[in-house]
C-alpha cells in the first residue's frame, strides 16, 4: 500500500492505494465505495484520534457484513473534508446494498452522511483513474512524506510560505553557476559556506516564497533537481515551518 496527498478544490485529499491490485487482482468486475462523515476531525479535514477509531469501527464493521455476503478486495482508502471511504470491488451484488442500508441504520443511525455507491467497472476503470498514482516516482513519494505527516497533524497546506532548500557542490564554480541559475527564477539566497569534511564542501541555503500544496511542491522541488542535476552537485532537501493544530507531532 502507498499514501500520497492531492488538491482538490482548495482541500487536502489523502489517497491510500493499494498498488499490487495492478497486477495482481481477482476477477470482481463490481466497484463498491461506502464512505461515513466523521466528528473527530481536524481543521483541514483529517482525522482526530477520535475521528480515525470512528473510521475504524465503520470499516471493520462494513467488512464483516460484506464477506458473509461475498468475497471481496479492498483497494483504497481515501479521506477528504472530514470523511472517509473504503473502495473495494466485490464479485457479487445481490442483497449488498440492503445489507448495507440494514447495518447503518442499526449501528450508526446517529451519523447523518453514510455513502453507498455500486456500480459496474469491468476495466477497473475507478482504481486507474481516482487511486493509481499518476507519478511514481521515489523523489515524488519523498516529497510526500513530510506533506503527510503535515497534513495528518492539521497542516492545511493552502498558503504561501518561505520554503528554504540546501545544495551541494564539488567546488566554487559550480555553485556560482548555480546561483545565477536559481536566481533567475526569484529565489534569494540565504547563506553560502563550506564544511572541510564533507565531498561536497561547498554549500548553499536559498529560499522563496511559494506555495505549499502537494503539487506545488513537486513541482519546485523537481526543477531545483533539474538544475543540481546539470551541475552534478547534490540536492539536500527542503522545509518550511508547519501551521498545524498540534506542532508537537511533527518530526522536523
Amino acid at each position: 500500500w502507498l499514501e500520497y496527498l492531492i488538491t482538490k478544490e482548495k482541500k487536502l485529499m489523502s489517497i491510500q492505494v493499494d498498488m499490487e491490485f495492478d497486477y495482481n487482482r481477482p476477477n470482481y468486475k463490481n466497484l463498491l465505495i461506502i464512505g461515513s462523515g466523521f466528528k473527530g476531525c481536524l481543521k483541514n479535514g483529517f482525522p482526530k484520534e477520535e475521528g480515525l477509531k470512528e473510521l475504524y469501527a465503520f470499516s471493520d464493521s462494513t467488512e464483516f457484513v460484506l464477506n458473509k455476503i461475498t468475497k471481496t478486495k479492498l483497494v483504497g482508502v481515501v479521506t477528504y473534508r472530514c470523511i472517509g471511504l473504503d473502495i473495494y470491488y466485490i464479485k457479487d451484488t445481490i442483497n449488498i446494498r440492503r445489507n448495507l442500508q440494514d447495518l447503518y441504520s442499526r449501528e450508526f443511525k446517529e451519523r447523518t452522511q453514510n455513502y453507498i455507491y455500486i456500480q459496474k467497472d469491468n476495466n477497473r476503470k475507478y482504481y486507474y483513474e481516482n487511486l493509481f498514482p499518476k507519478n511514481l516516482s521515489s523523489d515524488f513519494f519523498l516529497d510526500q512524506e513530510y506533506l503527510i505527516e503535515l497534513a495528518k497533524a492539521g497542516d492545511k497546506l493552502d498558503d504561501k510560505r518561505k520554503v528554504t532548500h540546501w545544495a551541494y557542490f564539488r567546488n566554487t564554480k559550480k555553485r556560482e553557476k548555480f546561483v545565477k541559475n536559481i536566481k533567475a527564477f526569484d529565489y534569494k539566497i540565504d547563506s553560502v559556506y563550506t564544511s572541510k569534511e564533507d565531498k561536497y564542501p561547498y554549500q548553499l541555503q536559498f529560499s522563496q516564497e511559494s506555495q505549499v500544496d502537494p503539487e506545488s511542491i513537486f513541482e519546485i522541488t523537481n526543477l531545483i533537481k533539474v538544475l543540481t542535476n546539470s551541475s552534478n552537485s547534490i540536492y539536500g532537501g527542503w522545509g518550511f515551518d508547519p501551521k498545524t493544530d498540534d506542532a508537537s507531532k511533527i518530526n522536523n
